[in-house]
């Protein structure tokens, strides 16, 4: 038998797999770190949805949610980002602290102008269900359970690594350019669907005692060639301070005027850093495990092309 835990380890190493062999920049930070004889720990991973009718497909955050609810992780708190037409919620594992957090965030289609509405709504209207069957089944089996014959949990996770794609086919070239003008983060999800968006390097556990907080690290990555972001998300010791690489960009499949399959240029994922602090609480100090919402909107424009 394997239990929850060890389905979602499983499933979490392919995942980081996965992305680390798409984002080079992850995986200088990775080679950088083990030189230093520290360690790789990833504070959470982050998707990003629509919230319309997305074919079969469950709509926003719940295409994300039922599988980590199937998992065990538990919905901690909600974040909206009134200006980008966002909502979020934080996930995480009520017990192991080892597991990522994931931060699911969905565009609210409905408040975005008509004309957007409609490019948005005909390019994923006709999602398929990659969950449907087997699957589907396995999942409400485990959440109930919480654990899976060897087999069966083997199969579940291959399935749902391959769920964590862009479940549409291609949306015309026109659609992604004209999507882009009102809103970068539509425009990403056309493109990548459910895929990875960014996974966090939790800076309080590398353990390398010459890099004595984010600001060091950011300059060890600078100083091999990693594109950084100028400035960093919180003020020196407060409770959460954010930062990340740049995007890396890579060929998208796209549907051209004539009807035949192209490529666009396109960001696809960065690597975010996280340096985390105690907050005080009526007196009491407790280590701050959630998220800020001012800071999370300077970070969604980093795909922002």
């Amino acid at each position: 038998m394997k239990t929850q835990e060890t389905i979602t380890k499983s499933l979490m190493e392919k995942l980081w797999e996965g992305y680390y062999k798409r984002v080079t920049y992850a995986k200088q930070y990775v080679d950088l770190v083990l030189s230093k004889g520290g360690n790789v720990v990833n504070d959470h991973c982050a998707f990003r949805t629509f919230n319309t009718l997305t074919g079969k497909q469950p709509a926003g955050i719940m295409a994300i949610a039922e599988i980590l609810e199937a998992l065990g992780y538990e919905k901690i708190s909600p974040y909206s980002f009134p200006s980008k037409h966002l909502n979020s919620f934080h996930y995480q594992h009520p017990t192991n602290i080892n597991f990522p957090k994931f931060f699911v965030t969905q565009l609210e289609v409905a408040e975005l102008s008509e004309p957007v509405q409609v490019l948005i709504n005909e390019a994923v209207k006709d999602t398929p269900d990659l969950l449907a069957g087997e699957a589907r089944q396995l999942l409400a089996s485990l959440k109930h359970n919480k654990e899976l014959i060897t087999a069966e949990a083997d199969r579940l996770v291959e399935m749902l690594v391959k769920y964590f794609v862009r479940p549409w086919g291609p949306v015309k070239k026109e659609t992604i350019l004209t999507v882009n003008q009102e809103s970068q983060f539509a425009a990403w999800t056309l493109l990548h669907g459910n895929s990875v968006n960014h996974f966090t390097a939790y800076i309080n556990h590398q353990n390398i005692p010459e890099w004595s907080g984010i600001e060091a690290t950011m300059s060890a990555l600078s100083g091999v060639g990693v594109p950084i972001k100028k400035t960093i998300e919180g003020d020196k010791g407060s409770k959460l301070r954010q930062s990340s690489t740049e995007a890396i960009d890579e060929d998208c499949e796209v549907i051209e005027a004539d009807g035949s399959v192209g490529a666009l240029r396109w960001s696809y994922a960065y690597y975010e850093l996280a340096e985390r602090n105690y907050m005080d609480n009526d007196g009491q100090k407790i280590w701050f495990d959630g998220f800020l919402g001012e800071q999370a909107t300077n970070l969604f424009e980093i795909t922002k092309r």
